[in-house]
């Protein structure tokens, strides 16, 4: 049990350190970026003198990336996520009008990509040969090809699809050969190999033995594709402007708007790290189950 325990408390300080390393690369990025210190309003006669008022107070408290860094997390410690800079509006304010747009675009993408994936792996990890995969390796390989980003270009030119059947594309076409492999593997086990050899027919060898092996693995490749679909959100809202986290996140980056890019950047390191979390979630049962057997 102490093993265990030390194995958790070890995951949960890897979380919290790549959410710790994520906002101070942030940080880093920004503030030593050229330009950082200026404001477009300042070319606006009627607010420059209070807008360079602010740069300087602020060049006083961010006089170093230490000093920026600590003034920060401090904020945070007391519930304070800041002010944006851009819309001048509190950021959890923002964070609240738009993390329900980003929840439903990921669910609805990851859930019809994972569909498409296994309507296509079903059958073909079922035939005795290898033809089926390579007929769907072509296509596969190209579509694996182009990136979240021009994909969603294309549709939108092309004025076919939307948001959700990009992310779905995108999910279903790189989880096709993990979900393939998976099948296969499940497959060519030898008590299913026994099963059909005592004439179990197709219906019975899926509800007999290939579903009941399925969720522990599928929650792990369900975490990697969780993590896949919110790297890709962020172009696919862009594109479609689509007013989600993404966007929100675009926009700041485009506008120095450090206080609404470190939060939405917490946010999505704190998404990895728990579906990290949740993959290794069956390594930790195997190691339950062995340690109750010793």
């Amino acid at each position: 049990m102490k093993r265990l325990a030390g194995a958790a408390v070890l995951r949960l300080l890897r979380v919290a350190s790549l959410v710790l390393l994520a906002v101070l690369g942030t940080i880093a990025l920004l503030r030593f970026a050229p330009g950082y210190f200026s404001d477009a309003r300042e070319l606006d006669s009627e607010h420059s003198a209070v807008v360079r008022e602010q740069l300087l107070t602020q060049q006083q408290h961010e006089s170093s990336f230490a000093a920026m860094a600590s003034q920060q997390l401090r904020s945070w410690a007391h519930g304070d996520l800041g002010q944006s800079r851009q819309f001048d509006t509190p950021v959890s304010s923002l964070l609240r009008d738009r993390i329900g747009t980003t929840a439903r675009l990921l669910a609805g993408g990851i859930l019809s990509g994972w569909l498409i994936a296994l309507l296509f792996a079903f059958p073909l990890s079922l035939r005795r040969g290898s033809s089926g995969e390579i007929l769907i390796a072509l296509p596969v390989a190209l579509l694996l090809a182009i990136p979240a980003g021009a994909m969603a270009t294309a549709c939108m030119i092309s004025n076919f699809g939307g948001p959700m059947l990009v992310l779905a594309t995108v999910i279903a076409v790189r989880d096709f050969k993990l979900v393939y492999s998976l099948l296969r593997q499940i497959s060519s086990a030898p008590q299913l190999l026994f099963a059909r050899a005592q004439g179990l027919g197709t219906a019975g060898i899926i509800r007999t033995h290939i579903l009941p092996s399925l969720p522990g693995e599928l929650l792990a490749l369900g975490m990697t594709s969780f993590v896949l679909a919110l790297s890709a959100a962020v172009p696919i809202e862009v594109v479609f402007d689509v007013p989600g986290l993404g966007q929100l996140a675009w926009n700041a980056a485009m506008n120095r708007d450090l206080p609404v890019l470190l939060a939405v950047t917490l946010l999505l390191a704190a998404g990895i790290g728990i579906a990290a979390l949740f993959a290794d979630s069956r390594t930790v049962a195997n190691a339950e189950r062995e340690a109750t057997c010793a």
